[in-house]
């Protein structure tokens, strides 16, 4: 038995519509600030990123439009659901993302949250906006995809 843990990690939700409207050209996980009792209504499941993104303000990580219902078993001081929330990364992460965010039609996306090792970790993404022939594309090349395995599948039965 190795004295080392698995690294544990439970997916919380998932910004499908960020992978069909940008190109992810970056990755990076970093951890977000947050309430007791959000924490708590994130663990029932009641957190969506559908229409969130990310900022840089003041050499400062923050995820805006991102919400977490208030939590049913709290009180009157449940903050408010939709409110700034500070992310955290290393200072030298933060500086080449914002670099690259001045870059025209470069943007920060929120792409999932999960957790590791009881605290909630985010997946955000450096992206560029898809044009319309680059989702239609997409689909395109999706659906013949999805076609072809179909048709391999029949010719193997």
């Amino acid at each position: 038995m190795s004295g080392r843990k698995e690294k544990q990690t439970r997916k919380i939700t998932e910004n499908r519509k960020a992978y069909h409207d940008y190109h992810i050209l970056k990755r990076l996980e970093v951890g977000i600030v947050l309430k007791g009792t959000e924490v708590k209504s994130i663990r029932e499941g009641h957190f969506s990123l559908g229409e969130a993104y990310v900022v840089v303000r003041d050499g400062e990580l923050y995820l805006v439009g991102a919400h977490i219902s208030p939590y049913k078993e709290g009180n009157r001081f449940n903050p408010d659901p939709t409110r700034d929330r500070k992310l955290l990364a290393h200072r030298h992460e933060i500086e080449s993302l914002e670099i690259a965010v001045q870059q025209k039609g470069m943007t920060l996306v929120p792409l999932k949250a999960y957790f590791s090792r009881g605290r909630v970790k985010l997946e955000i993404g450096l992206a560029r906006g898809k044009k319309q022939y680059d989702k239609r594309e997409a689909v395109r090349e999706r659906d013949t995809d999805r076609e072809m395995r179909r048709q391999v599948k029949n010719f193997l039965r």
